[in-house]
């Protein structure tokens, strides 16, 4: 190589770098990298000096990520960040005392109010989104944000407020050139979520930047065990509509470039981008660790020298844009920032104790509100119709009623390829149990659309669209293949409230068919299991018995402002019990509010789904048989339940069964059993009994299934058992 062509690539980076940043740009990315990297130092102090309780750092990804905020817009643009991402934060207009008062826990710390740890970015006026330690599900919610943005600048008309249900307290701000980052490292890229928001950011063409931070380690796992061939780029490669860049992200002014191409990508509609960003960790994993135990010294050594603070900082010193007196200055007026937001933020003051509920649930309108309470209006059809009918009926009267609605989920389209179904030749499908049958045609395909066959992928992608300000009601085909959405409705779906200390919500309608007797249905088509989502707080859980209380539900689910997992019995889609004339298109019923199905004097009987009918026709043989007179109350709201309706028949009859159809051992009526012994034991004539299925799951052969489940002569057993006691 001629001596000469060094400085010539040099002149040519130099000229470069100032055709895309400015001078006092090019200062600016450098402050903003040393900013990061002393806050991430101030808090290692203060976690030594035991003021916070957990520290991650962003060291070594600084230039990565000052590029990635310069090349976005705060307020504009939506960001999906994970915990390495103190530097785009900072970029974007988070200050060092708001990142520091969350290391504290501080009750003004505008991320949470002290409930999350340390570097679990949020900010509503910069649309950060608050995001959870679990890897990689912010993927999918970043997909569901794009899609949110994309529908409203579609369809603006929906992003008007409307008074009298969530929409009076969800403001909409969209931009039709946005675009949503979302981030991650490429450890997570060995989540299934991550691979599942690819392939719906490819064939939607969306507007997501992903940026890939590859430090070469998921904790003390190298990259080549987590990823086959130790590389990213080259397993996503053939995704279609996609913008690649792979890069030295320790390079400030390569991530600068990439960063900017790719934004500009999706700006102009072309589809998603994936920036795959080399970097450095000079820190552990965490404080917790200590990666001196797994990494060589030779290695730790490597990494130094590519520290991007050090690049930066030279290669300002030897193109001119700043002298080393320059540099100081700037660095101690860094330090002097840190300093002070760190002797602020260790005497703000803490979170009370009471603080602890608020915003488990919307404060503003929860499902309990009375205005839900309406009588059913008098038609002109007198038509009785299923519970399948009535759920049908409800979906259209809320969609033509609020635009913000979309319907997804597997096969709940009537016919993805529309066109024979537009001129009429198809009858077209609208799910397994024809629930959402006709939705697609009178709505079309933007608002009732199939998803991927992915359980997570629903959950995750209706997040990302209800934190915008939609109403997805999504539809899990089955209860027994929700357990791949239980990151997403777990983690995330209950949280979203809470752990942004209200600044985010996410008031979505999840409608699962559930439940067995179905003869045949077997392991996977009969799976009861409500327990698991009544115990996780954040989310309300409802299951109607018949088809007025289903549609009324329904319809108070789709309008509240808390996220719902709305369960329905298949068994009872269009079981002759139950059936309803449609009670017009406002009809609603508040939750927690209990049901008398029979009254009676003797003993309560408590329960909800298909044992209701069970447990009625056990107590009208029992009343026929003997004259015992059995109270049935279907509770049908499980989180919250009316544990008023319940305290006043348990004291009137002084015996209590309390019956549901899943497994006996620690299932939801174990938690009303134990109340009832707490707060009612002097009420009681008899012991508490419990009416469930065996511990097992439901067989396919329906003699065993028959015995696995509660039947009504289980039922009336247990009655007649309890009225002798």
């Amino acid at each position: 190589m001629a001596r000469g062509s060094g400085l010539q690539e040099r002149k040519t980076a130099v000229a470069t770098a100032e055709s895309l940043l400015s001078r006092e740009q090019l200062v600016e990315f450098y402050r903003l990298m040393y900013l990061s990297r002393r806050t991430d130092d101030r808090e290692i102090v203060l976690k030594r000096q035991q003021k916070i309780f957990f520290q991650v750092s962003c060291a070594g990804h600084e230039a990565l990520l000052v590029a990635a905020g310069m090349a976005m817009k705060p307020g504009y643009d939506w960001f999906f960040p994970y915990y390495r991402d103190r530097a785009i934060c900072l970029a974007l207009g988070n200050t060092v005392e708001e990142q520091l008062l969350q290391a504290v826990g501080a009750a003004d710390d505008i991320a949470s109010g002290g409930r999350q740890m340390p570097s679990h970015w949020s900010s509503k006026k910069l649309n950060i989104v608050t995001p959870s330690s679990s890897t990689a599900t912010q993927c999918l919610q970043a997909v569901g944000c794009a899609e949110a943005g994309r529908y409203f600048t579609r369809h603006p008309e929906a992003a008007k407020k409307h008074e009298g249900d969530y929409r009076e307290f969800k403001d909409v701000a969209f931009h039709g050139h946005e675009v949503v980052y979302v981030s991650i490292g490429e450890g997570s890229t060995s989540q299934g979520e991550f691979w599942e928001s690819l392939n719906s950011a490819s064939n939607g063409k969306l507007p997501v930047v992903y940026v890939v931070e590859d430090n070469g380690y998921a904790i003390s796992t190298p990259v080549e065990v987590n990823t086959p061939g130790g590389n990213i780029s080259k397993l996503v490669a053939n995704f279609p509509n996609f913008h690649f860049a792979e890069i030295d992200g320790t390079d400030p002014i390569a991530s600068y470039k990439a960063m900017v191409e790719a934004v500009a990508y999706c700006r102009a509609g072309k589809g998603p981008a994936l920036v795959h960003g080399h970097v450095i960790r000079p820190y552990s994993h965490s404080l917790s660790d200590d990666e001196r135990l797994y990494r060589s010294v030779e290695e730790l050594e490597a990494d130094a020298a590519k520290d991007p603070i050090s690049r930066m900082q030279m290669w300002l010193l030897r193109e001119g844009i700043l002298d080393a007196e320059g540099i100081n200055k700037l660095e101690r007026q860094v330090d002097e920032e840190v300093q002070r937001a760190a002797d602020r933020a260790v005497m703000a003051t803490l979170p009370t104790v009471a603080s602890i509920t608020k915003h488990v649930y919307s404060e503003d309108l929860t499902p309990m509100d009375a205005r839900f309470a309406t009588e059913p209006a008098a038609t002109a059809d007198p038509t009785e119709r299923t519970m399948a009918d009535l759920i049908n009926c409800c979906l259209k009267d809320e969609m033509r009623r609020d635009e913000r609605i979309v319907v997804f989920g597997e096969d709940v389209a009537d016919a993805t390829r529309d066109e024979a179904l537009r001129a009429g030749k198809l009858k077209g499908k609208g799910g397994v149990f024809k629930l959402t049958a006709g939705l697609q045609t009178e709505f079309g395909s933007e608002r009732c659309f199939n998803s991927p066959l992915a359980e997570a992928n629903i959950a995750g992608r209706a997040i990302g669209m209800a934190v915008r300000g939609m109403k997805p009601v999504v539809e899990i085909q089955f209860f027994d293949y929700i357990w791949p959405a239980m990151h997403q409705m777990r983690n995330e779906l209950p949280l979203v409230r809470w752990r942004s200390n209200g600044e985010f919500s996410c008031p979505l309608v999840m409608r699962v068919p559930i439940g067995g007797y179905l003869t045949g249905g077997s392991i996977y088509h009969s799976q009861s299991g409500e327990s698991i989502f009544t115990h996780t707080p954040g989310v309300r859980i409802v299951m109607p018995s018949n088809a007025l209380d289903a549609i009324g539900l329904l319809r108070t689910a789709i309008r509240c402002d808390d996220p719902v997992i709305f369960l329905e019995h298949k068994r009872l889609y269009r079981e002759t019990f139950g059936r309803a004339a449609y009670p017009g298109p406002e009809y609603c019923i508040p939750f927690g509010k209990a049901k008398i199905v029979r009254p009676g004097k003797d003993l309560t009987v408590l329960t909800y789904g298909a044992v209701v009918p069970r447990a009625l026709q056990a107590a009208q043989k029992l009343h026929r048989d003997t004259g015992v007179d059995v109270e049935l109350i279907d509770l049908r709201s499980l989180t919250p339940y009316d544990w008023e309706a319940i305290s006043e028949s348990v004291k009137k009859t002084n015996r209590v069964i309390v019956a549901h159809e899943d497994m006996l051992s620690w299932g939801y009526g174990a938690e009303i059993a134990a109340r009832i012994g707490d707060e009612l034991f002097h009420d009681l004539d008899a012991p508490v009994r419990r009416v469930a299925a065996m511990d097992t799951f439901v067989a396919y052969q329906p003699v065993l299934e028959d015995a696995i489940l509660p039947q009504p002569e289980d039922l009336y057993r247990a009655m007649q058992e309890l009225a002798a006691f």
